[in-house]
C-alpha cells in the first residue's frame, strides 16, 4: 500500500443497533493504527468484514473510557493473546491512551481475564500513557494527541501528518473547543462528530447530550478552513438517508469535500 486510508469500522453513537459504534483504522504505508474499538466483541466481526487480521495491527489509540469506545478493546486484546499463543504475533502490541483510559482497560482485564491470559498480556501488551499535546509513534507514523476539553469525560483527539504531507485531525466525539484552534486550523482532513441533523435536534436532543449536529460540523469546517470533512458518531434511525441528508445540511456552510461514511467504507487520503 502506497496511499494512506481510513477504514471505517463503525459510524454510530453509543446506543445504535443498525450499525457499529464509531471506531476506525488509520492505515498508512508504515503502520495500521486502530483508533478505539467500539462497545463489544462486534469489533472482531467488523475487522473480519473489513478483511483486517488483528495480527497486522501496529498499535491502538484509545480516545476515552466511554463504553462505546473502550469495551471492544478487551476483545482486541483477547484476540491478540490468542495470536501470540499460536505464534502468529511476536513482540509487543502497544496501547496508547491517557491515564484514565489505561486504568479502565487494565482494571477490566484484571477482573475478567484468566490468570493465563493476564500473564500473556503482561509480557506482550505495552501500556503507553500519553499526556496532552504529547507525540508518539506507531511504525513510522507520528501522532500528537491533545485534550479536547470534554464536558463529560477526559478525552483526547489527535493530529498527524500523513506521508503525503497532508494533515489529518481527529476531534473525538464531542464538540470542538476553540482552545485547540492552533492544532486544527487548515487541516486537510478533519474528523468530527455529527450526532444528527440540526433539523432533527428536537427528536435526538444532541445539545442536551453534549454533542453537535451536521450543520454545526459544516460551520466548523468552514470557519477552520479545512479541505475535507469526515463526520461520524451519528444516530442510526435515519441510516437509509443519512449520507444524502447530512451532506446537504453540511453543504449549507462548507464547500469542501464531505464524507458521511457507512460502516466498512474506505476513505482514501
Amino acid at each position: 500500500m502506497t496511499q494512506s486510508r481510513i477504514i471505517v469500522l463503525g459510524t454510530g453513537n453509543a446506543l445504535v443497533t443498525r450499525c457499529y459504534n464509531t471506531c476506525f483504522i488509520l492505515d498508512t504505508p508504515s503502520a495500521r493504527i486502530l483508533v478505539d474499538a467500539g462497545g463489544g466483541n462486534g469489533i472482531l466481526q467488523q475487522l473480519e468484514r473489513a478483511g483486517i487480521d488483528v495480527a497486522t495491527l501496529g498499535g491502538l489509540f484509545i480516545t476515552h473510557a466511554h463504553t462505546d469506545h473502550i469495551l471492544g478493546v478487551l476483545w482486541v486484546i483477547r484476540r491478540m493473546v490468542g495470536l501470540i499463543r499460536n505464534g502468529r504475533f511476536e513482540g509487543v502490541f502497544p496501547v496508547f491512551a491517557h491515564d484514565k483510559s489505561l486504568l479502565t482497560v487494565q482494571t477490566m482485564i484484571d477482573l475478567m481475564f484468566s490468570k493465563k491470559d493476564k500473564a500473556t498480556v503482561k509480557d506482550h501488551i505495552a501500556w503507553r500513557e500519553v499526556g496532552d499535546k504529547q507525540t508518539f509513534t506507531i511504525g513510522a507514523q507520528e501522532l500528537q494527541c491533545f485534550d479536547i476539553h470534554s464536558t463529560k469525560e477526559k478525552q483526547y483527539g489527535f493530529r498527524t501528518t500523513l506521508p503525503s504531507g497532508q494533515l489529518l485531525v481527529c476531534l473525538g466525539d464531542e464538540p470542538y473547543n476553540p482552545l485547540n484552534a492552533d492544532l486544527v486550523k487548515g487541516a486537510d482532513y478533519l474528523m468530527c462528530e455529527a450526532f444528527c441533523k440540526y433539523a432533527d435536534r428536537e427528536r435526538f436532543k444532541p445539545y442536551e447530550k453534549h454533542h453537535s449536529t451536521a450543520l454545526d460540523a459544516g460551520k466548523l469546517a468552514s470557519t477552520l478552513g479545512v479541505k475535507n470533512l469526515i463526520v461520524y458518531h451519528t444516530e442510526d434511525k435515519t441510516i437509509e438517508t443519512r449520507r444524502a441528508d447530512y451532506t446537504a445540511e453540511i453543504a449549507q456552510h462548507f464547500h469542501g469535500n464531505i464524507f458521511v461514511p457507512d460502516d466498512l467504507e474506505i476513505i482514501h487520503l
